[in-house]
């Protein structure tokens, strides 16, 4: 909420600076996140009075104005405004004035003729356009009455003040209104604030005559009054009232609707006023919708309502979300004569779900969801009258409609002095504890060092004795608060196999070249089912952000793309990410809590290696992510082998994608993402990963032993096959291993031939064997003996021929 400083200090007296203002708010739990002076780093903008407005002879849009801006001669300024007129009181920034975005304006001419300044719009002094009233938002600004030319425009427009930007928490939302601030200001300084009512003057025609009212269930509307102003006159508010209006982010409409934001940021009671004369009865009937209703709110958008829906209707059909937005059919306009003015309390559950569904969160409905002060529901309805009949004239009509009411009542704690002091591990003695309370305007009684606390309803967050020892020590003082350390036994923190394990998959994908990506949970229903390793159900989320994240992932490799897209959009074209979080997966529709696994992934596009003057460049391909999951396995030390299947996946490319196994459990896969899904998510050519880290970390290890470097040579054997093409290295290697003797200590493949010289369907393989006895050295006969058994079961295991 944005704090006007100017208008606090009306309500109590604030010797300190904004700046010490917020710092000291912030110490006591009531975070100011910014303090700002909208004049700053502007500098000689006045007031001007336009005496003189001709069209330019050398344009079509143009005005030359002659404008006193106080000196002793009119200065010429230039203006495009299509709204600039004779006579106008308006904004000028003088030849080196420094206006918003720190442009500097400066003597020039335009098309011909000189120009001495500029004319301005409220935008091009620092204003945000939301809160430029509509009828300045294409043009100049024109002041409503006659300023002194050559004045500063700061005071004139508010600029002077101070914005002190409050990040209210849902706890505090009593704060969420200017007597809020001043009662939490006034317990800080120990002051209290004082307020002036505006006088309300009611007419002789009684509201009974014109109008009833009802609600169908008091627990949706557990306050809902009314007031009635006839003959009114809509024009622009006051210029004191838009300034309070723009400095707290609001933009001026009239006066009504202007009154009615005034008085929701000054009491935190949000308001609502209709045009009666677009009722089409004299009943106001507060119900749940029905199915199928349908409204047009005043953002002009259509919705189709539903049975969790509060309405506010005309006795037979819907004029406005009660608590979110009102209807366009009831809307305040310039033609409006008669107004109904409603004040009220909604179930805040019921508006919450209501601005959720269709996306209308506002002031209004921020405030009923975290709750507002009942005892001054009836008393902001009073003053928004007064203020009405001030503005817009007319007559109040006599008395109020009561639909329903609530008693405001004080919410009674016991507390000892004892209690306070051992929660807070303070020495406080009564006088202490009793001043504080009168700080905090809490009416309290003390006997024996027993407090009987009285907390008035504008702090309905206050409800057991926690709440009331936080308040204590919020004013007493954090930083007064005594500092201990721990006694006792400590325990020393460590981490879980587990976490030292993930961790230290984040360390080998980092090693290897990659950066870690952190994608958001939620995704598409499309994008969750798609590279998935396993069937799962959708988890849709019941009330989502947007459409785009309603359902929970159950992939890491869509979220990596799009990290992908993003980047080659920016012309970074070489990247490798990697993600290791959480998916969600459950068996069927009807579980309710999905299981949270552990997944790792990781995608590769452009150049693993760049061009240099003593090697190529290279292209990521399928053996380099390949050997990045090689490696990342190997971590684990998994006492399985882990092999790798050609597999077919619908996102994935047909020829150039494996599933992993470790021993017989698939645990993830490797390849190539299919041109047309890379095409679909805005890719390159990419390769991807993705493995059940659980299901990996679940499998059974082997002690690894280390081993002194062998003293004795080891001996070498080549050998060459075809084979059928079929035929897999892995197949191969098998059969090599299982077969090679104990003395067989590595293999390796070193080529790989399928040509012209080679029989249709086969290929060549040739590998190096390596025999090694750590104990003695091996004679000849015992590496033939054992390389000539490799050799016949190749033969006749794989139908292999021997080159």
């Amino acid at each position: 909420m944005k704090v006007s400083y100017q208008w606090l200090q009306e309500y109590l007296p604030v010797k300190a600076t904004p700046a010490e203002l917020a710092d000291n708010e912030s110490r006591t739990g009531l975070e100011v996140t910014d303090v700002k002076v909208p004049a700053d780093g502007l500098k000689k903008i006045v007031v001007g009075h336009v005496l003189e407005c001709v069209p330019h002879p050398n344009s079509d849009h143009l005005h030359i104005c002659q404008v006193d801006i106080g000196e002793d001669e009119p200065t010429q300024i230039i203006c495009g405004a299509p709204n600039v007129a004779a006579g106008q009181y308006v904004i000028v920034a003088l030849p080196s004035a420094r206006i918003a975005g720190n442009v500097k304006i400066k003597k020039g001419k335009m098309r011909g003729e000189a120009s001495n300044g500029m004319l301005c719009a409220l935008q091009e002094i620092g204003f945000p356009e939301s809160v430029v009233p509509k009828e300045f938002v294409n043009g100049i600004y024109v002041f409503p009455n006659a300023e002194t030319p050559g004045d500063s425009v700061f005071p004139l427009l508010g600029m002077d003040d101070a914005i002190l930007d409050y990040d209210i928490t849902p706890n505090r939302a009593d704060c969420m209104s200017m007597r809020g601030v001043a009662w939490e200001t006034g317990a800080m300084y120990n002051e209290v604030p004082t307020f002036k009512e505006p006088e309300l003057t009611e007419g002789t025609t009684p509201i009974a005559d014109l109008l009833t009212a009802a609600v169908n269930d008091e627990k949706d509307a557990p306050s809902y009054q009314l007031r009635v102003l006839q003959n009114v006159d809509i024009k622009p508010s006051p210029l004191w009232l838009q300034i309070r209006l723009w400095n707290a982010g609001i933009r001026p409409i009239n006066n009504i609707v202007d009154v009615t934001n005034y008085i929701m940021l000054t009491y935190g009671q949000p308001m609502h006023a209709f045009d009666y004369d677009k009722l089409q009865s004299d009943k106001i009937l507060v119900r749940r919708a029905h199915d199928g209703e349908s409204l047009t709110t005043l953002d002009g958008n259509d919705h189709d309502l539903t049975e969790e829906d509060i309405v506010i209707t005309d006795g037979t059909k819907p004029v406005a979300l009660a608590g979110v937005m009102g209807g366009l059919a009831t809307e305040i306009t310039a033609d409006t004569k008669n107004v109904v003015l409603e004040s009220a309390l909604f179930q805040p559950t019921l508006v919450r779900k209501t601005a959720q569904r269709y996306n209308l969160r506002s002031e209004a409905s921020s405030r009923f969801e975290k709750g507002i002060n009942t005892a001054t529901i009836n008393e902001a309805l009073d003053a928004a009258a007064a203020l009405m009949n001030q503005f817009a004239g007319g007559e109040v009509a006599q008395g109020h409609l009561s639909a329903s009411s609530i008693e405001p009542l004080s919410v009674g704690i016991d507390i000892s002095i004892d209690r306070i002091n051992h929660v807070l591990g303070t020495a406080l003695d009564v006088p202490t504890v009793l001043g504080i309370f009168k700080q905090l305007g809490f009416p309290t009684h003390e006997s024996d060092g027993l407090f009987s606390v009285s907390i008035p309803p504008r702090r309905w967050d206050i409800h057991i004795d926690a709440d009331l020892i936080e308040e204590v020590a919020r004013i007493y003082g954090y930083d007064n608060l005594p500092s201990t350390l721990p006694t006792g036994d400590m325990t020393l923190g460590h981490l879980t196999r587990k976490q030292q394990e993930i961790r230290g998959t984040r360390r080998y994908l980092e090693s290897a070249g990659l950066t870690e990506a952190i994608s958001y949970s939620l995704t598409t229903a499309e994008k969750a089912q798609q590279f998935t390793l396993t069937d799962s159900a959708l988890t849709k989320l019941d009330f989502p952000m947007t459409q785009d994240h309603a359902y929970l992932r159950q992939n890491l490799i869509t979220g990596l793309l799009e990290d992908l897209a993003y980047n080659l959009a920016r012309k970074q074209n070489d990247v490798a990410f990697y993600e290791q979080g959480r998916v969600f997966l459950k068996e069927d529709d009807a579980t309710i809590r999905p299981d949270e696994v552990e997944y790792v992934a990781g995608a590769f596009t452009g150049l693993v290696r760049q061009r240099n003057w003593n090697q190529t460049k290279e292209a990521v391909d399928f053996y380099y992510a390949k050997g990045v999951v090689d490696g990342l396995l190997k971590q684990y030390h998994l006492a399985a082998p882990v092999r790798y299947e050609a597999v077919q996946k619908p996102e994935m490319h047909p020829g150039r994608t494996a599933a992993i196994y470790v021993g017989d459990v698939y645990v993830g896969f490797v390849g190539e993402v299919h041109p047309e899904t890379a095409k679909a998510y805005e890719v390159k050519t990419t390769y991807v990963f993705e493995l059940n880290l659980d299901l990996v970390l679940a499998q059974d290890r082997q002690k690894v032993v280390s081993q002194p470097t062998a003293k004795f040579p080891a001996v070498t054997r080549d050998v060459a096959l075809q084979v059928a093409k079929e035929v897999t290295n892995e197949q191969i290697m098998d059969v090599i291993t299982k077969n090679g003797g104990r003395f067989l200590t590595s293999v390796k493949l070193f080529d790989v031939y399928a040509g012209e010289k080679i029989a249709h369907g086969e290929k060549s393989l040739a590998y190096t064997l390596t025999y090694q006895n750590a104990k003695a050295t091996l004679t000849e006969d015992e590496v033939n003996k054992a390389f000539a058994k490799v050799v016949d079961h190749l033969e006749s295991d794989l139908d292999a021929k021997i080159r």
